[in-house]
């Protein structure tokens, strides 16, 4: 497929149109049967299956094919962006709040890369929906949910109204999944990193700093609180600055370090790792002294945003080492 980058008013497309209106005649038609024979509707699903987790395997089935029944709703995040730890909740519980009228996808950019492409996501998290096989983009960012409502409002009134999809029926005797806060932490530091989470979560980055560095005081092998670290003071230095002239800035003085460290954080926070990489790598190779190490130092911390694991990382270590010898 590939995605439409159209606005809710453009989504017209005659022939999803009449996919979509068969697919609804069907399934009237298997509910008057069911309601003939005596029993319930067909093909109710519970609440926990308003949220599901999709690779590029499965996009065809779960996503495509399931828009001719139901808006679908993606989610695009990654371990790593600490926005999507913010939005992808509420996207999760306003599905089940809907109750049928939207699925939501979930899909791991970093292990779906193809997908990303193919929707051309320029950072995460980006939330697009899927209506009757047509893309459209929804918002990209941790928006406020006032404007994630009004959004999926409009998206479930256009699905209606265009498309005649009503939405999947939820079975009112499931369970609900259980989105509530996990248990108090037990561990000598967990009510530490707890509240470091709960920090970023409020965009109270100074506060995440410092409850990860008292968690590293003590402990300070602590994988957990020094990946939280990186990340905090990344979004702490990033706060408030103005994208456009950083990026600017960063084009019209190529040999500005100071320049160029800006605006790879900004590509890291955005999504772009490689990016952020491959400007800092390439800032390394043509820099000398404290400039060459300023670079190379930031992008270590770079590193540790990402993760050591992140396969990524690794291939950007081997050319830092070449551009460093």
């Amino acid at each position: 497929m590939q995605p439409r980058n159209m606005s809710m008013s453009g989504v017209v497309d005659l022939a999803a149109v009449k996919a979509a209106q068969e697919a609804k005649a069907k399934a009237e038609q298997a509910r008057a049967e069911a309601a003939r024979q005596g029993g319930g509707a067909p093909g109710a699903v519970s609440p926990a299956d308003l949220v599901i987790d999709v690779d590029e395997a499965g996009f065809e089935q779960d996503v495509l094919q399931r828009s001719a029944e139901v808006p679908v709703v993606i989610d695009f995040w990654a371990e790593w962006c600490q926005p999507c730890k913010q939005l992808s909740p509420v996207l999760e519980r306003l599905a089940v709040e809907y109750n049928g009228r939207f699925l939501l996808a979930k899909i791991d950019v970093d292990a779906n890369q193809m997908l990303m492409q193919q929707f051309g996501i320029q950072g995460i998290p980006a939330v697009f929906a899927v209506v009757a096989g047509q893309a459209l983009p929804l918002f990209q960012g941790a928006a406020a949910e006032p404007q994630i409502r009004e959004t999926l409002d409009q998206l479930v009134q256009v699905a209606e109204q265009r498309f005649g999809l009503t939405g999947l029926t939820v079975d009112p005797d499931a369970a609900a999944p259980d989105r509530s806060v996990p248990a108090e932490p037990v561990g000598p530091h967990d009510a530490t990193l707890a509240a470091a989470v709960q920090a970023l979560d409020a965009n109270d980055f100074g506060g995440a700093v410092r409850a990860y560095q008292n968690v590293l005081v003590d402990d300070p092998g602590n994988t957990e609180a020094k990946l939280g670290l990186a990340q905090a003071e990344l979004l702490q230095r990033v706060q408030g600055v103005d994208p456009q002239r950083v990026r600017k800035d960063a084009a019209d003085r190529p040999d500005d370090v100071q320049a160029q460290i800006a605006a790879a954080e900004l590509d890291l926070v955005g999504g772009h790792v490689e990016d952020a990489f491959g400007r800092l790598i390439e800032t390394v190779g043509r820099t000398a002294g404290d400039d060459r190490d300023a670079a190379r130092l930031r992008l270590l911390d770079l590193f540790e945003v990402v993760g050591p694991d992140d396969p990524r990382v690794g291939a950007a270590r081997r050319a830092l080492a070449r551009a460093l010898f």
